[in-house]
């Protein structure tokens, strides 16, 4: 296994204990030690649904209120993205990790998030793999998403 592929297997697990924590299995003290004291975070979505930043804060009970219980965790080189629904509010989280420590955070609410590598493809790559990771939502067909374009 490559080290890079190695570092993605480790950052995705992070994140998932990450996630764990949040849903009662595990302490807040488990998730500070994950985050960088100088977490950027970056929002995208409607004012009320600040869900994370008042469980990280401290502001809600992280075991009550909003779930976030990803149904998908993919890791893309040094970001971890995660996917999930709760109620009628569909979420992704992207965090990105940095000698396995989380130093960013970006939140998008009901929002459709495509992950692209600009980077220009190698000869022996297809256009296709320009894009690394697509929103899953399940509800799709029923609503429409804004859509955001994130770079890598």
């Amino acid at each position: 296994m490559e080290d890079h592929q190695k570092v993605e297997m480790q950052n995705k697990a992070r994140v998932e204990v990450l996630y764990k924590a949040l849903l009662g299995q595990g302490t807040m003290d488990n998730v500070a030690k994950l985050l960088a004291s100088d977490l950027e975070w970056w929002f995208h979505g409607p004012p009320h649904c600040h869900h994370m930043m008042k469980v990280l804060t401290g502001e809600t009970d992280h075991t009550k209120g909003f779930r976030f219980e990803p149904r998908r965790v993919t890791a893309v080189g040094d970001c971890t993205i995660a996917e999930g629904w709760e109620g009628k509010a569909y979420w992704v989280h992207v965090w990105t990790l940095k000698n396995g420590l989380i130093t960013q955070f970006r939140e998008y609410f009901n929002t459709w998030l495509v992950v692209r590598d600009l980077r220009p493809p190698r000869w022996e790559d297809s256009k296709d793999s320009m894009t690394l990771w697509q929103s899953q939502p399940r509800d799709l067909y029923h609503r429409s998403l804004p859509g955001l374009v994130l770079t890598i």
